[in-house]
């Protein structure tokens, strides 16, 4: 029974270990995707260092900076937390394999002293004929046998135990150097952390003390905004109207075959989005709302330098609307879903491609080249071209005129 209990034991430590070693490993290649993300943003600030005036280009990428930071460093305390479990559990279960083989030496002592005393041929073979019939000498005769094969069992046992304690001995001892160099690792991330934000502080001061030229920068930046907002609109109108043309022209032409076959006119659809007014459309309407939050990103490699929303610097408040992606330059942009090419424009000097989803639109701004072109059909992860010289690509969803944040649509990166 004893032995039974070991065996089980041994098999739920290799079942923790497993699941232990498969949450390492989701973190490892977490904090190896941030030291890349991490290394393509530093790229981007070793370019502004030399600027003597902070940039909002640098604001952007100092904040991006800092949040990656502040995740690998969560990252490396999600490590930690796993190898002080691991730690734990080691300890607990080199005790209770110490205890094992403290009961098994005892055990095996007791067996000992009892064979001592019974070690003679003649003192076994009066043992078996000292019995009072045929059938308990016969059971006497069997016991001895199976107490030589069990005194062996049992050495063995010990010697397993005793293996079993200096190779856990020897996991513990790496999970405590894995720990001391997650610890240095950790204590290396927050000190550059913290030259960071001492950076953002000077550059956030640097741009507050020119506030009239921030304004100014700000300010072009938001006309540019507004100028890519009335073209992604603009499409939209277009295929609403187109629709709305096709479905009055579809609606027409069945009155006429109604009238003609003599039948009632089938009643036109009043409700929904007109764009999702053909099966194929309202299909890929539903498809693209079925993979909220799955939708792959517009590149294989960025980080979000500039999220959708309100943000300030210094007394200055600024909106933001979808999202700025830095990624490397000449990196393919690829579409999130199939759908077709509207639009492929220019607005203030960067090429914009806009896609429909059914009722969705998305756009893809800050592109040096593009291989589609309007009323092309593409399927999910398309290149539709590459990212300029900046690699700041800009990415913008919509619901019909409704832009939406792109946080709740693009799967974790």
């Amino acid at each position: 029974m004893r032995y039974l209990k070991a065996v089980f034991f041994v098999f739920f430590l290799l079942t923790g270990l497993q699941v232990f070693a498969q949450s390492r490993a989701e973190l490892e290649r977490r904090k190896a995707q941030l030291n890349k993300d991490i290394e393509m943003i530093n790229r981007t600030l070793s370019k502004t260092s030399s600027e003597k005036r902070g940039t909002l280009k640098q604001l952007n990428a100092l904040r991006a900076q800092i949040r990656l930071r502040e995740e690998k460093i969560k990252t490396i305390n999600s490590e930690i937390r796993i190898i002080d479990g691991q730690i734990n559990e080691n300890v607990t279960q080199v005790r209770s394999l110490q205890a094992q083989l403290t009961q098994l030496k005892a055990d095996y002592a007791a067996m000992i002293r009892f064979a001592q005393k019974n070690q003679g041929a003649y003192s076994k073979l009066m043992y078996i004929f000292a019995a009072k019939d045929f059938n308990q000498a016969y059971k006497r005769l069997k016991y001895l046998q199976q107490f030589g094969e069990y005194r062996q069992k049992q050495a063995k046992y010990i010697e397993d135990t005793q293996k079993n304690i200096r190779q856990k001995i020897a996991v513990l001892n790496k999970n405590k150097q894995e720990k001391d160099h997650l610890l240095g690792d950790q204590q290396k991330e927050k000190n550059t952390l913290g030259t960071a934000q001492s950076k953002q502080a000077k550059v956030v001061s640097s741009l507050t003390s020119q506030e009239r030229k921030l304004k100014s920068d700000l300010a072009k930046k938001r006309r540019d905004a507004i100028a890519l907002d009335r073209a992604i609109k603009a499409a939209i109108d277009r295929e609403i109207a187109l629709a709305k043309k096709k479905a009055e022209e579809e609606a027409r032409a069945a009155a006429a075959k109604a009238k003609a076959a003599g039948t009632a006119a089938p009643v036109a659809k009043t409700s929904g989005s007109i764009l999702n007014s053909t099966p194929e459309a309202a299909k890929l309407s539903a498809d693209f709302v079925s993979n909220r939050g799955r939708l792959p990103w517009p590149v294989a490699n960025g980080v979000v330098t500039e999220y959708m929303g309100t943000k300030k610097i210094g007394n200055v408040t600024v909106d933001v609307f979808g999202w700025t992606i830095k990624t490397n330059p000449g990196a393919s942009v690829r579409t999130v879903f199939d759908g077709k090419v509207t639009t492929v424009i220019d607005i203030a000097g960067a090429t914009v491609v806009i896609i429909q989803h059914g009722e969705y639109f998305t756009a893809y701004k800050n592109l040096s080249s593009v291989n589609v072109s309007k009323g092309q059909k593409v399927s999910t992860k398309q290149s539709i071209g590459t990212a300029d010289g900046n690699a700041e690509i800009e990415f913008h969803i919509y619901k019909a005129k409704d832009e939406q944040d792109p946080k709740y649509w693009l799967a974790p990166n």
